[in-house]
């Protein structure tokens, strides 16, 4: 058994958003939304794996903005880009978005404010769903928080 040097970060397996970076994250964008004075919102942020890393639901969000948030945030890590492309493919192949719905459980929320997170050099680190205002809000809000954490953020449409 490999010991850990007192004070080190904890070992084990590797997926992508570091817990820092998540936090970062998290508040970032909710301060973003209440610099827009947006309506309460939701946060959630999974890792490379697909899997919950951090969420918050800010005070007076609605009962469904995790799971809606965690739908963008899924939509994105399924296919590989962002929500924004999603809900343009939603629109131009029905039928492939019917058949995602049914692989996914209905998981997969087609609608911008599912943002990937990248590295420097490309690489998916994760995803971040917001949901709680009008889906190009909560887009921004995510885009915000992904760049205060130091990373790219992929929302589906191609760089400025």
């Amino acid at each position: 058994m490999t010991q850990q040097a007192p004070n080190a970060a904890p070992g084990g397996f590797q997926h992508g958003i570091t817990a820092a970076a998540a936090r970062t994250i998290l508040d970032a964008t909710l301060a973003k939304g209440r610099e827009l004075g947006l309506a309460p919102l939701t946060v959630v942020v999974l890792d490379a794996g697909g899997q919950l890393k951090a969420a918050l639901k800010e005070d007076g969000s609605s009962l469904l903005r995790p799971d809606i948030a965690w739908g963008k945030a899924f939509g994105a890590m399924a296919l590989g880009f962002g929500s924004r492309e999603l809900a343009r493919r939603s629109q131009s192949m029905p039928g492939f978005m019917n058949a995602l719905s049914d692989l996914a459980g209905g998981r997969a929320v087609p609608v911008p404010g599912g943002v990937l997170v990248r590295a420097a050099d490309g690489a998916v680190l994760g995803a971040v769903g917001v949901s709680g205002d009008l889906s190009d809000k909560d887009e921004v809000c995510a885009v915000a928080g992904i760049q205060a954490a130091g990373l790219l953020a992929d929302t589906g449409d191609a760089p400025a």
